[in-house]
């Protein structure tokens, strides 16, 4: 990314972010993660981040681990506030968070909150170019960042060289639309959103933003991944988006799958 299109990401991210309510002063807000927000801004939100969570752990993790053996070895992508590499720490694997947002309330300088309890390193560092070695990782998980990229292509082409034989990536909390159509109408309408809300689009990384059926596919083909799709209970109001929208004569919603991506040979 040019530094001047960083700079414009980063700041107009950082004014999101904070007009949003997200992040505190008090450990214990980010102790809670993601199960509560104690602050209840955001209450919803972290609904569906602790659910996803849940399944991460329970469904998914374990498998791993008894294919690789503990502590798995994994790089948090787009970190945020490191609360999920602060919760895979505390389960006994050794998570790398890395993020370009350095925020001391809602990007990497949060961890600050966490380590008296579960050190893990943290870097600065673009999803295009991770300073870390070849083969560095059991695990790459994409934590609601994986739409912020703005090539797909040369996002997963720098994972593949930091993953293990026999690794794989996760992709969790980004939206999937079933055509490209339905993510672009869904971009316009959020470029507009912001525009209202904020005075500006957000658009200055160009991110492509969704995931839809076609690009799932092409990204398999090149990469030599099989995704696998899970699908966390979100809950019955979430289950009834699709219908709401044909009522309403609204596009479709998105999907929030959990997408196991596992390299092969």
């Amino acid at each position: 990314m040019l530094a001047s299109a960083r700079q414009q990401f980063l700041s107009e991210y950082a004014t999101v972010r904070a007009r949003e309510g997200r992040g505190a002063d008090e450990a214990a807000w980010y102790h809670e993660l993601p199960y509560r927000d104690l602050s209840g801004a955001l209450a919803h939100q972290w609904t569906i981040r602790a659910r996803s969570w849940r399944y991460l752990e329970r469904r998914i993790l374990p498998d791993f681990a008894r294919r690789h053996g503990v502590p798995l070895h994994i790089l948090d992508l787009g970190a945020g506030n490191c609360w999920m590499s602060w919760r895979l720490a505390t389960l006994g694997h050794a998570p790398v968070a890395l993020d370009i947002f350095t925020d001391s309330r809602d990007g990497l300088r949060a961890s600050r909150h966490y380590t008296a309890h579960m050190p893990f390193p943290v870097v600065e560092a673009e999803f295009d170019a991770i300073p870390l070695p070849d083969g560095f990782a059991d695990l790459v998980v994409f934590n609601a960042s994986f739409h912020y990229a703005s090539n797909y292509e040369r996002t997963l082409a720098e994972v593949r060289r930091v993953l293990r034989p026999q690794g794989a990536v996760i992709v969790m909390d980004t939206p999937v639309y079933k055509t490209s159509e339905e993510g672009r109408r869904m971009v316009e309408e959020r470029k507009r959103r912001y525009q209202e809300r904020f005075g500006f689009p957000s658009d200055a990384q160009q991110s492509v933003e969704f995931l839809d059926r076609k690009t799932l596919t092409e990204l398999a083909r090149q990469f030599q991944i099989r995704w696998t799709i899970h699908r966390p209970w979100y809950g019955w109001q979430w289950h009834a988006r699709p219908a709401v929208a044909w009522l309403r004569r609204r596009r479709p919603p998105s999907r929030f799958w959990i997408l196991v991506g596992e390299v092969l040979g």
